[in-house]
């Protein structure tokens, strides 16, 4: 299946490495113009030598309060009317106890759920204007089960609560909202890459007993699900959550 997204604008949070550079990455050779937002400008530098010039680059740390107002004052200034959200960024913070207090609670909801909820708002009225949009939330199997801190599955829950809802309301003018909750996914750098070099024999484990491939995901089999639900292709999913997890979860309640 060919997807061409030329004519498209798609912007893409925490656009620097892992998924979010993978999505981006794919998007463009989907043949979409970029907008990619990370809170590292070396990332980003990389990603233009990968793409090239002609999109568009900004360094934004989206875990500061307001970091939402200027992506989206960034847009108003460049004229930018993106047809085609992912958001992205997210993370724990290093939240990690269960008992933590309700102010850590709501920095780990402000990274993973208000910061999707405010660029959504500000794009969503022009992709009606248009009669056509693409939002794609990035969740987490974390979302489903209890895997992770508390802090973070309550808010990756909550990401896809608000996929559902408010992706019923804005679908009668083609503006298709989705969720993609990702399993266990090996990042350069990341927690499974650095888990590997530290402590190689559990991870083997786990693989073993918890993933029905028996291997870690990779980012390109993340970001080719995200391209075909920005595509045509997704429009009789409006508010569908999907899990892609290589089978690791043993949840039955997905959506």
């Amino acid at each position: 299946m060919k997807i061409d997204l030329s004519n498209k604008l798609s912007l893409v949070t925490g656009a620097g490495r892992g998924i979010g550079e993978s999505i981006a990455n794919g998007l463009f050779l989907s043949g979409s113009k970029i907008i990619a937002v990370s809170r590292n400008k070396k990332s980003l530098d990389i990603l233009k030598k990968k793409i090239g010039n002609d999109h568009h680059f900004l360094v934004c740390d989206l875990e500061h309060k307001n970091s939402a107002l200027k992506v989206i004052n960034f847009l108003k200034k460049k004229k930018l009317k993106p047809d085609i959200i992912v958001n992205n960024v997210g993370g724990n913070l290093g939240v990690t106890d269960p008992l933590a207090s309700s102010s850590e609670f709501h920095k780990v909801f402000h990274l993973n759920l208000n910061v999707a909820i405010d660029i959504n708002r500000f794009a969503i009225n022009n992709m009606k204007k248009n009669r056509w949009g693409r939002i794609i939330n990035i969740s987490s199997i974390s979302a489903l089960e209890n895997q992770g801190p508390p802090s973070y599955c309550a808010a990756k829950a909550a990401l896809n609560a608000y996929t559902r809802s408010v992706g019923r309301y804005i679908s009668k003018d083609n503006i298709i909202m989705t969720s993609v909750m990702p399993g266990a996914i090996k990042t350069k750098g990341g927690y499974w890459d650095l888990k590997l070099k530290t402590d190689k024999k559990n991870v083997e484990k786990y693989l073993k007993d918890r993933m029905a491939i028996n291997r870690f995901g990779t980012t390109k089999e993340i970001s080719n699900f995200v391209i075909f639900l920005s595509s045509e292709n997704a429009s009789f999913c409006p508010g569908s959550c999907f899990l892609v997890d290589g089978g690791q979860g043993r949840v039955f309640g997905a959506y």
